[in-house]
C-alpha cells in the first residue's frame, strides 16, 4: 500500500490540509537526538577518547527503503556522523540508531580530513597572531600593534607541497582593521600568508610573497561612519490578515497542492524531501550540495583561492539567525537549525530557516477582444529560505514552489568581495580596481544542485532536447522550419553534458513508464539559464579538485555513498572522488532511480559598485512541468481581487479583474 496525499478543494481563505504524517520520518535531527548520538560516540572505546566531532545529519533512506516504508514496512532512523582525532590521522564515519542509541556501522577513511568546524577557524586566527615569526613579518610591513590584524582561515587545497602532506591545511590571508567596526577588507596585507594545520594548530610555513603596500583609504559601510542616510520611503507592507495558507507539522509542510519535508544538515543547509504535487511525487530530495569559488589571480598567494564553501565549511553551520521584518516579509514561520560543535555540544541557530508566501504578479491572463472578456489569475509562491555567511560572502538561498507546478532555486550572492592590494591605477590583468590601491580578482561562484528525481515513482530517465534548423529544400521551401530533437541519455558518460546556446539545449526528466493523455511519458524540464563556463585548467590542482564544474549536468544512478560532487571529504582532496571520476564507471541511467546534478552560478568581473558591500547578484534554475500534467495545472485557481490595493491619487477604483 502506498500513502498518497491529495489536497481537497479549499474554501476561500481556508488553509491547506495538514501535511502527511509519513514526512515526520524525514525531519532533521533534533537536539535530543544529537546529544544521544554524541553520548554513544563518547562512550565508545575506539572512537570516544579525544573525539573531534564533525558534521552530523540524518541518514536518509534509500529510494527502495522509502518506498518500502510507504508500503508499511518499518524504517530505522539513523544519524550519520564524522569523528576525527587530534592525535591521529583520518576520519571515522559512523551510523548511530537514534531510537535506542547504538552504533550500527563504522568505517575509517585513513587519509581523509573532516570539514572545518567554526571553533577551528576562530582558533586559527588566535594561533597565527600569537606566532613570533608572523608578528615579525607584520612588523616588516609597518604593523606594530597586532590588535587590528585580521586573519581569515581559507581552506588550503592540495598543491603538492611536501611539508603539507597529511595535514589538514588552511592557507590564511590577512587584512588590517584600522579601528573598531571598520571595514578591514579595504586594507589587505597582501602577500603575507601562513600555512597551518587546522586540527593541531601547527604552523607549517610562513610565506611572504611581497607585494604592494597596504592600502589605507577608508571605505566604510557601517552607518556609524557614513554620511546621514537618504530620506526613508513610505512603508510598503506585506499584510496577511487571515494568516498563512500553509500548514506545518514539525518540519513537514502542505501548501496549495504541494507537500514536502524541510530538512537540514550542517553541510547542505536546507534540504527538501519528498516533494509532491497533488499527491504525485516529483523530487525525492533536492539540495545545494557544493559551491566552489575559483579566483582568477595567479599572483602571490592568491593562486590557492579555490574554496569549497559547502564541502570544506558547510552552509548549515553558517546559517543566520533571521530577523522578523528584515530578511523575509509577511506572515513568517521559522524553523531552528541544530548541529554539534567540535566538542559534541549541541549548537542551535534560532530562526535559521524562513517560510513564507509571496505574490508573484500575473500567473496567466487572456483578453478575448471579440467579446471584451478578460480572465486573469495572480500567482503566489511558497518560499523556503535561509542566509549563510562563509567568510566575506553572504549567500541567500531560496526555494520556490508555485501554483503552476514549478520548483525554482535561486541564490543571491552579497557581502564583501575578496580584495588585494595594487599600485593605484594598475590593478593588473587578473583584477579590477575598486578603490585607489585596492583591487578585487575576477572570480566565479559555481553551485551544484543535487536532484534525486522521483517523477511519478521510480524509473526515471533524462532526455536531451536540441533545436535544429531544417535545411532549405522540399521540406522547408521558405527557410522557416526548425524543430526540437530528443535523445535519451543512456549511460553516465553519455549524460555528462554542457549547455549549448546554438541549439537552445535543454533537458527533460521523464518517467518512461507513465503517460499523459497524449501518450507521451510524463516529464519535468530542467530550465538552466545560469550555466557558467569554467576557466580553470583541468590539469591544474584546483581544476582537478573541482572537476564537477566541467559539465552543466551529470546523471548518475542513486548510490548512498555518492552524495557530493567533489567527494565526501573535500578538505585537501585531490579530485579522485569527484563526479568526473565517478562517471567513468559508465553505469546505466535509463529507467532507474537517478540523481541529476546541475552546475550553475555567477561569473564575476568586479565593478567599483560592488564595494564596499556588493548588491545582490542572482543565479538559479527551475524544474517546470513538461507533459507532467494534461493542461495548465493552475487553470482551476479561483478569481480573486486584492481589495487592499488603492489608487495612488486617492481616487475610487473603476475596474476589477
Amino acid at each position: 500500500m502506498t500513502h498518497v496525499h491529495t489536497a481537497a478543494p479549499q474554501a476561500k481563505g481556508q488553509a491547506a490540509l495538514p501535511p502527511p504524517a509519513y514526512l515526520r520520518a524525514l525531519a532533521p535531527l533534533g537536539p535530543d537526538e544529537i546529544k544521544a548520538v554524541v553520548d554513544v560516540i563518547k562512550a565508545d572505546p575506539e572512537l570516544g577518547p579525544g573525539a573531534l566531532f564533525g558534521n552530523i545529519d540524518l541518514r536518509e533512506p534509500s529510494p527502495q527503503a522509502w518506498r518500502d516504508y510507504l508500503g508499511g514496512k518499518p524504517l530505522l532512523r539513523e544519524a550519520r556522523i564524522n569523528i576525527s582525532h587530534k592525535d591521529r590521522p583520518g576520519v571515522w564515519q559512523a551510523y548511530v540508531a537514534t531510537d535506542k542509541p547504538a552504533i550500527t556501522f563504522r568505517r575509517n577513511f585513513p587519509t581523509a580530513h573532516s570539514a572545518f568546524q567554526v571553533e577551528q577557524l576562530l582558533d586559527v586566527e588566535r594561533v597565527v597572531k600569537a606566532d613570533p615569526a608572523f608578528i615579525e613579518a607584520c612588523r616588516k610591513r609597518g604593523i606594530v600593534d597586532m590588535t587590528g590584524v585580521c586573519v581569515d582561515s581559507w581552506s588550503g587545497g592540495n598543491f603538492g607541497h611536501p611539508e603539507e602532506e597529511g595535514h589538514m591545511i588552511s592557507y590564511v590571508h590577512c587584512w588590517l582593521r584600522l579601528y573598531a567596526n571598520e571595514n578591514f577588507y579595504a586594507h589587505p596585507i597582501d602577500g603575507l600568508n601562513v600555512s597551518i594545520d587546522v586540527k593541531t594548530g601547527e604552523i607549517l610555513r610562513i610565506d611572504d610573497h611581497g607585494g604592494p603596500p597596504i592600502p589605507m583609504i577608508d571605505v566604510p559601510y557601517d552607518p556609524e561612519f557614513m554620511p546621514p542616510p537618504r530620506a526613508p520611503m513610505k512603508p510598503l507592507d506585506v499584510v496577511q490578515p487571515e494568516g498563512t495558507s500553509f500548514t506545518m507539522d514539525g518540519h513537514a509542510i502542505a501548501w496549495d497542492k504541494w507537500t514536502l519535508g524541510i530538512g537540514f544538515s550542517p553541510r547542505d543547509g536546507i534540504i527538501l524531501h519528498d516533494i509532491r504535487y497533488d499527491g504525485r511525487p516529483v523530487v525525492r530530495r533536492a539540495a545545494l550540495v557544493e559551491l566552489v569559488v575559483p579566483y582568477g589571480s595567479p599572483e602571490r598567494g592568491h593562486y590557492r583561492k579555490n574554496i569549497f564553501d559547502i564541502g570544506e565549511y558547510g552552509f548549515g553551520k553558517f546559517n543566520h539567525s533571521l530577523k522578523l521584518g528584515c530578511d523575509c516579509l509577511g506572515a513568517i514561520h521559522y524553523l531552528d537549525s541544530h548541529y554539534c560543535g567540535l566538542d559534541g555540544s549541541t549548537i542551535t541557530i534560532e530562526k535559521g530557516i524562513c517560510i513564507h508566501e509571496e505574490d508573484t504578479g500575473i500567473l496567466w491572463k487572456h483578453w478575448d477582444f471579440r467579446v471584451d472578456r478578460t480572465e486573469l489569475r495572480r500567482g503566489r509562491r511558497l518560499v523556503i529560505s535561509c542566509v549563510n555567511t562563509v567568510g566575506n560572502y553572504e549567500y541567500a538561498q531560496y526555494w520556490y514552489l508555485d501554483q503552476a507546478g514549478e520548483i525554482e532555486c535561486e541564490v543571491k550572492a552579497t557581502g564583501i568581495v575578496d580584495t588585494m592590494a595594487c599600485d593605484p591605477g594598475e590593478p593588473g590583468k587578473f583584477a579590477s580596481e575598486v578603490s585607489p590601491g585596492l583591487s578585487a580578482p575576477i572570480h566565479q561562484h559555481i553551485f551544484c544542485a543535487r536532484l534525486d528525481m522521483d517523477l511519478d515513482g521510480g524509473g526515471n530517465s533524462v532526455v536531451e532536447v536540441n533545436s535544429k534548423a531544417e535545411p532549405m529544400g522540399p521540406t522547408n521551401k521558405y527557410g522557416n522550419g526548425f524543430y526540437a530533437e530528443e535523445t535519451v541519455l543512456k549511460t553516465e558518460l553519455g549524460a555528462a553534458r554542457r549547455a549549448n546556446a546554438a541549439s537552445q539545449r535543454t533537458w527533460r526528466v521523464i518517467n518512461p513508464n507513465k503517460f499523459n493523455k497524449l501518450g507521451r511519458p510524463v516529464g519535468y524540464r530542467l530550465h538552466t539559464p545560469d550555466c557558467v563556463t569554467p576557466f580553470l585548467n583541468e590539469d591544474g590542482p584546483s581544476g582537478q579538485r573541482s572537476n564537477f564544474v566541467r559539465n552543466h549536468i551529470w546523471v548518475t544512478p542513486y548510490n548512498e555513498d555518492e552524495r557530493y560532487p567533489a567527494g565526501e571529504y573535500v578538505c585537501n582532496s585531490d579530485g579522485s572522488q569527484g563526479l568526473a571520476e565517478i562517471v567513468k564507471q559508465d553505469r546505466p541511467v535509463e529507467n532507474t532511480d537517478i540523481v541529476v546534478w546541475h552546475c550553475f552560478g555567477l561569473h564575476h568581473v568586479v565593478r567599483p559598485e560592488d564595494f564596499p558591500v556588493q548588491p545582490c547578484m542572482s543565479s538559479g534554475f527551475s524544474l517546470m512541468p513538461s507533459g507532467f500534467f494534461n493542461l495548465n495545472p493552475s487553470n482551476d485557481l479561483p478569481r480573486e481581487v486584492n481589495k487592499a490595493s488603492v489608487l495612488a491619487d486617492g481616487g475610487a477604483p473603476t475596474c476589477h479583474c
